[in-house]
């Protein structure tokens, strides 16, 4: 095993090894995008089948996403002790292993914990998977690195909806949750080209890692229960997330390798790249969760065609990711990502002042260019959060990142709830509030760009914000 300084001496894995260990990378992210989404056209069908009311059937995705937030910081913190590679391929034996099981449910409690067992493995390896895309690719082509990550996230988010349709069509539902497992399969067998394992000598941080679990549990359980099922305690159990996460704060602030990654968010390129793809995320999410409502009841599309007119959003994703993020190698994140956000709120502006009957052609060019915003922002400001780290905390970084897409995710999904329960979420008020937050972002990256001029960087530093 290399020891800390031999993996310095290199910069990306060599040819034809970076290709392979690229192979297994995007293998295990797909497997992990198509986990998360696919039980969705599934869950009526479970919820006959197994006996349980559509309210309490939500859960299967909720308990898979609140798991999946709760370790990733932690499991950051211990790929950094035991090494990535490890750890990643630990996590998808773990996905297979329960996958596996999924077969045999009959019982909705036991889905439950099966799907928290899934989460627990993706976890495992989503903590890692950023910095081992650091460690791949030559810093010059790390844009190009998360371009192609983006893809692969963009496709399989695409495919998800489709093929859990397919599946529930000609087999048991059981299958949805086994729809993954070759992915996990393929990825350990494609896992030796990955780089080689390097373990870290400082001890584990168990408390932080529980504290950090059980803040996240608290925020986001708070949050989903506040909107699905009672507000008051719901709404109490938020706020002591919120407080927990202060007194956490405060902790992690007095240590060397902090499972809550305070060190890097005290960085500006690297906090407010953050707090931009938080922003990013809950306005893309805010769009892609209430346009079905609107297109379904206010403008009387059936369901199977409302999925078919959300498609030109994800395709333009696939096209625009890698092209952003080949661009943040050769420009400036920042103008890219200002752009990308003005073009984001000129077509947010235009779905949510679109016609009553738009047509589909009106409806698919909109979302191609609210698209194309995005896309702009999200692979360059990725290549900063990450590419800014030290390479020893390469691996928190990769659990901010993640965390950073799963909490906007979230939050866009407990906004659009609030908004649907007010009586706000038929109409352009979603989309109003997704506009504001891309301007957030678009603030964010100005910010960053600014706060790295006057800390008196140089001109290659600047180029790179």
């Amino acid at each position: 095993m290399p020891t800390e300084p031999d993996l310095h001496q290199h910069d990306g894995l060599p040819k034809p090894r970076r290709w392979w260990a690229i192979a297994a990378i995007s293998f295990g992210t797909a497997l992990l995008v198509l986990d998360g989404a696919i039980a969705n056209v599934a869950l009526p069908t479970i919820a006959r089948d197994l006996g349980v009311s559509n309210a309490a059937v939500t859960n299967v995705v909720a308990v898979y996403q609140l798991v999946l937030v709760m370790v990733l910081l932690p499991f950051s913190s211990l790929g950094d002790r035991m090494g990535h590679r490890r750890l990643y391929q630990y996590g998808q034996a773990l996905f297979l292993v329960s996958s596996a099981l999924c077969l045999f449910v009959g019982d909705f409690l036991v889905l439950l914990a099966l799907r928290g067992l899934q989460a627990v493995g993706a976890g495992m390896a989503l903590s890692v998977s950023a910095a081992m895309l650091r460690q791949i690719y030559p810093a010059r082509q790390l844009g190009s690195g998360m371009g192609v990550n983006s893809v692969i996230v963009a496709s399989s988010s695409a495919l998800a909806p489709t093929l859990g349709g397919f599946i529930v069509g000609h087999a048991p539902w059981q299958w949805v949750f086994v729809a993954a497992a070759p992915l996990a399969l393929v990825s350990l067998l494609l896992g030796r080209a990955l780089p080689e394992p390097v373990r870290k000598s400082h001890p584990p941080e168990w408390v932080s890692g529980l504290w950090s679990a059980g803040t996240m549990l608290l925020l986001i359980g708070g949050m989903q229960l506040a909107t699905h099922e009672n507000a008051v305690i719901g709404t109490a159990l938020a706020i002591a997330g919120a407080v927990s996460l202060l007194l956490l704060v405060q902790r992690e602030k007095a240590r060397k390798n902090p499972v809550v990654p305070v060190d890097l968010l005290a960085k500006p390129v690297i906090g407010l790249s953050a707090l931009g793809a938080i922003a990013c995320f809950i306005a893309a999410g805010s769009l892609m969760l209430s346009l079905p409502f609107r297109l379904e009841e206010g403008m009387g599309y059936a369901p199977e065609e409302v999925g078919l007119l959300l498609l030109p959003f994800p395709l333009t994703m696939l096209v625009v990711a890698p092209l952003a993020g080949w661009m943040s190698d050769r420009i400036a994140p920042t103008k890219l990502g200002v752009a990308g956000m003005a073009i984001a709120i000129v077509g947010l502006l235009l779905v949510a002042f679109m016609p009553d009957r738009p047509g589909e052609f009106g409806i698919g060019w909109r979302l191609s260019l609210t698209a194309l915003g995005f896309g702009l922002f999200f692979a360059p400001n990725s290549r900063l959060l990450i590419g800014q780290a030290p390479r020893e905390r390469a691996a928190a970084a990769g659990g901010l990142l993640s965390t950073s897409r799963l909490l906007g995710q979230t939050m866009a999904a407990v906004t659009v709830g609030i908004l649907l329960a007010s009586g706000a979420g038929l109409g352009p008020t979603p989309l109003f509030v997704a506009c504001a937050l891309a301007a957030v972002a678009a603030l964010c990256s100005l910010a960053r760009f600014v706060s790295v001029t006057k800390a008196g960087g140089t001109m290659a530093t600047l180029r790179k914000s």
